[in-house]
């Protein structure tokens, strides 16, 4: 346990969906709601800490009558309890049209959020009529995997990680699910320390590292589990729900 006391409180549970609350079938364990349903009539707030987007995420907010904030597109957008936008940070759309171009090069798959809807594999004809929240290489390939990223890299202009081990996620410099949810905890007058947060993927290494207890699914990649006090079981296997009588029930 490298950094909870045993005197932090937890007052907040923070998820990711995508391979930590959501089972392989994309379904949230019947396990799994009863120790969220018990957290919450404890007082605890249970925030949705997601790559997806308000869209893709609310009706299953809504299916475990969530009364707290949401932090949705890796921290792009977050949310309050009545579903009105608190924050908003944007890719200019120039950056968004050099990404293009980049999986045109490159002959790769790539998927990106705006603020209306998720675009797969195609884009609106006037890319800089919209407004973008994030970018998303899908790459099998390792080696086309680690050019791209150099060249990512090379912008600056860029926060950089995945959900998958085969992909790479884009967001505005600084922002991540752990800055998002620092503005929620200022908003409920609660610390970082009595929060805790479960997940897999780079995407979620921020919040893991920066809460009082960070938590790794068992199927979560490596460097997600070195960084993790605690590694609980897979996501088919109820992970969160262990996590939540462990720890905070």
């Amino acid at each position: 346990m490298q950094n909870f006391k045993s005197d932090n409180k937890i007052k907040l549970i923070a998820l990711d969906m995508d391979g930590t609350l959501l089972n392989d079938q994309h379904e949230i364990s019947e396990e799994n709601r009863k120790a969220i349903k018990e957290a919450q009539d404890k007082g605890i707030h249970i925030v949705l800490s997601t790559g997806r987007s308000l869209k893709k995420c609310e009706k299953h907010a809504d299916s475990l009558a969530l009364s707290s904030y949401l932090v949705t597109v890796n921290g792009s957008e977050i949310w309050d309890d009545k579903r009105g936008l608190v924050e908003r940070n944007l890719l200019s759309s120039e950056s968004i049209q050099w990404m293009v171009e980049l999986t045109q090069k490159h002959k790769i798959r790539f998927w990106a959020i705006n603020t209306n809807r998720n675009w797969f594999d195609e884009m609106p004809e006037d890319i800089h009529s919209e407004e973008w929240l994030k970018f998303g290489f899908n790459i099998k390939d390792e080696p086309t995997r680690d050019k791209i990223l150099l060249e990512l890299q090379g912008r600056g202009e860029f926060e950089l990680s995945n959900s998958t081990p085969t992909n790479i996620e884009v967001n505005p410099a600084g922002i991540n699910k752990a800055k998002g949810l620092k503005l929620v905890c200022e908003r409920l007058g609660i610390e970082m320390k009595n929060v805790m947060a479960v997940g897999d993927s780079l995407n979620d290494l921020a919040m893991i590292e920066e809460a009082g207890l960070g938590i790794a699914m068992g199927n979560a990649q490596e460097i997600v589990k070195l960084s993790a006090a605690w590694v609980t079981s897979s996501n088919n296997e109820n992970g969160v729900a262990e996590a939540i009588r462990k720890w905070v029930l």
